[in-house]
């Protein structure tokens, strides 16, 4: 019997014969994204709120307009079960759009969105993302 974690957002995984599944998570639950209409500035405020996320926001800031991400290419200072619970946060939050590609978890900042919504937002929690980075000790 096998046994999943609910939490891996981050990881596509291949089924038990080895073929891969276009299904990204273990659950295979579908990646719900609020509309723009539906984001609510608590919800986005308490996203931002956890230093990992915002270094995050502020790696997919550096990608725009159109960049993306995979989950696997951030190096962050938590393991790898922390890191989806931190992709999953900022997803339902309405700060990033997640797709699947092949074994890949792609992320991209909702700019247009969060800007239209909430002006000045996510430039200020860009910012101050670029400092928790600054702030983390280089990997040897």
């Amino acid at each position: 019997m096998f046994v999943f974690s609910e939490h891996s957002a981050c990881s596509v995984t291949p089924n038990m014969l080895g073929y891969g599944v276009d299904m990204a998570s273990r659950t295979a639950t579908e990646l719900v994204h609020p509309d723009r209409a539906e984001l609510r500035f608590t919800t986005v405020m308490a996203a931002l709120s956890d230093p990992v996320r915002l270094a995050i926001v502020a790696r997919l800031a550096d990608l725009e307009p159109d960049g993306e991400l995979a989950c696997t290419a951030l190096a962050l200072p938590v393991s790898k079960s922390t890191q989806s619970g931190h992709f999953k946060v900022l997803r339902e939050a309405g700060l990033i759009r997640q797709r699947d590609e092949k074994t890949w978890r792609m992320n991209q900042l909702r700019r247009d969105d969060l800007d239209a919504r909430f002006p000045g937002v996510l430039d200020l929690a860009v910012r101050h993302g670029h400092e928790v980075i600054a702030g983390w000790a280089p990997v040897p």
